[in-house]
C-alpha cells in the first residue's frame, strides 16, 4: 500500500498521545456494527460508504482529521477521498482497530 501523498501516518502508541488533543477530529469509517462491537473512546462513526455525505456536515477542514478502521486499508481510502475534498490535515492510522492494544 502506497502512502497517501499529504497524509500523516501514525501508530496506534502515537494515537493514544493524539487523543488528548481537543484540537483533532477522530473518526472511525467501520460499520456501525463493528464501530458497536469494539471502539475508542473519542471517535464518531462515520462509516466509509457514508463519508461522501456525512463530511461537509460533521468535520471541519480546519482541523486535522485522524482516521480509522478495522486494518488502516478502508482509513487509507477514506484519507483519500478527505485530502481530495479539500482536508488539509488528514492522518491515518496505520494497523487500525487490529493493532490497537
Amino acid at each position: 500500500m502506497m502512502p497517501v501523498k499529504g497524509v500523516r501516518t501514525i501508530t496506534t502508541d502515537q494515537l493514544k498521545t493524539e487523543l488528548k488533543d481537543k484540537n483533532k477530529q477522530f473518526i472511525d469509517v467501520r460499520t456501525p456494527g463493528e464501530f458497536k462491537g469494539n471502539h475508542i473512546r473519542g471517535f464518531k462513526n462515520i462509516p466509509l460508504h457514508q463519508l461522501d455525505q456525512k463530511a461537509d456536515k460533521e468535520l471541519s477542514k480546519e482541523k486535522e482529521v485522524i482516521v480509522i478502521c478495522q486494518s488502516g486499508m478502508r482509513s487509507q481510502q477514506a484519507s483519500k477521498m478527505l485530502k481530495k475534498w479539500g482536508y488539509t490535515k488528514v492522518t491515518n492510522v496505520k494497523g487500525g482497530m487490529s493493532a490497537w492494544a
